[in-house]
């Protein structure tokens, strides 16, 4: 039976899920793809706000011929974009970047919004503004106070979360531990119902070629990895692994897995974005509130030609109201 409450509102109709869309660095196609995306019929029906400086909207809206102001968007105007240039990073981009994405995030945790869709910034940017965080993802994480946090990408029928995140390549192999790997498994274990997941099979990648072959190409499979598949096992958890990363996501593709974790960035990164790049999302786990990204960077090299594409945030907007349902219905 459909009730009304005084205000007249039907509360057996699910609210449209509330939407903070973050401009990016301005230097960059942010904006562009924002307004793109924003103009689109394929965006999902949700309330959305748009988190950045104004006039770098209003200047790309100018140049491309896109509408702005939008009907029914909200914009939180985050100051007036200093100093930047297009095509390059400047410290006078990154503050704007991060200044959008904390507004976003203190607005998420206040509940005035249920998802984050975060177009992209530029880490040389971050640095030069001053800021600490090499990304999104370590930024939320300390604005959340939630250290358990991991990055996973959706597309191309994979699910792919990494154990490390933007380090060197050099630092890898001393930061894959034992606890972090628990840590990342559970993580995963836990969010896959509300990423759509009927079941929860979860495959470790190795770090070495051929998973390390015995010990033969590096131990860390037989010292580290191993071990922690076995108290993952004991815990109920459905893993398997570790397996060589140059068949495992052959596999995954063909659905004898509903999620792999990677070891290092390019490893679980290179073949989502082989089978998907342009559609596939970048979501942090582990945060109060859902928040999802676009799988691309800035695209410097293309800011000014109008040529760039909004359908990886097409599809991260489609993916943060997927998962504020999925929450919302998940309790």
């Amino acid at each position: 039976m459909s009730g009304l409450a005084a205000d007249g509102q039907d509360r057996d109709v699910p609210r449209p899920p509330r939407l903070a869309l973050t401009a990016g660095d301005p230097a960059g196609i942010g904006p562009e793809i924002v307004l793109k995306a924003l103009s689109s019929e394929g965006r999902p029906k949700a309330d959305v706000s748009v988190y950045g400086p104004a006039d770098a909207l209003e200047e790309r809206a100018r140049r491309f011929a896109l509408a702005w102001p939008v009907a029914g968007v909200r914009i939180v105007d985050i100051g007036p974009a200093a100093e930047v240039g297009l095509g390059r990073p400047s410290p006078g981009g990154g503050r704007a970047a991060a200044a959008a994405v904390l507004a976003a995030a203190r607005d998420a945790m206040a509940g005035r919004v249920d998802a984050l869709v975060t177009a992209p910034l530029n880490k040389e940017a971050l640095a030069a503004a001053g800021h600490p965080w090499p990304g999104h993802t370590e930024m939320l994480s300390e604005a959340a106070g939630c250290a358990d946090v991991a990055m996973l990408f959706v597309g191309g029928g994979l699910r792919v979360a990494l154990v490390t995140i933007h380090r060197s390549l050099r630092s890898v192999p001393d930061a894959v531990r034992a606890d972090e790997v628990l840590r990342v498994v559970r993580l995963v274990h836990r969010e896959l119902p509300a990423l759509g997941a009927a079941t929860r099979r979860i495959a470790l990648c190795g770090l070495n070629p051929h998973a390390g072959e015995g010990g033969l190409f590096g131990r860390e499979e037989i010292d580290v990895l191993a071990p922690a598949v076995g108290r993952l096992l004991a815990e109920g958890i459905d893993v398997t692994g570790p397996l060589p990363a140059d068949s495992l996501f052959v596999r995954a593709s063909r659905g004898e897995f509903d999620a792999v974790v990677a070891q290092y960035h390019d490893q679980g990164l290179i073949p989502v974005k082989l089978l998907s790049f342009g559609q596939a999302v970048n979501v942090t786990l582990g945060l109060p509130f859902v928040r999802t990204s676009v799988d691309h960077g800035t695209g410097f090299d293309i800011v000014g030609s109008g040529t760039a594409d909004a359908g990886s945030l097409l599809a991260a907007m489609d993916l943060a109201a997927t998962l504020v349902a999925s929450r919302r219905r998940l309790g």
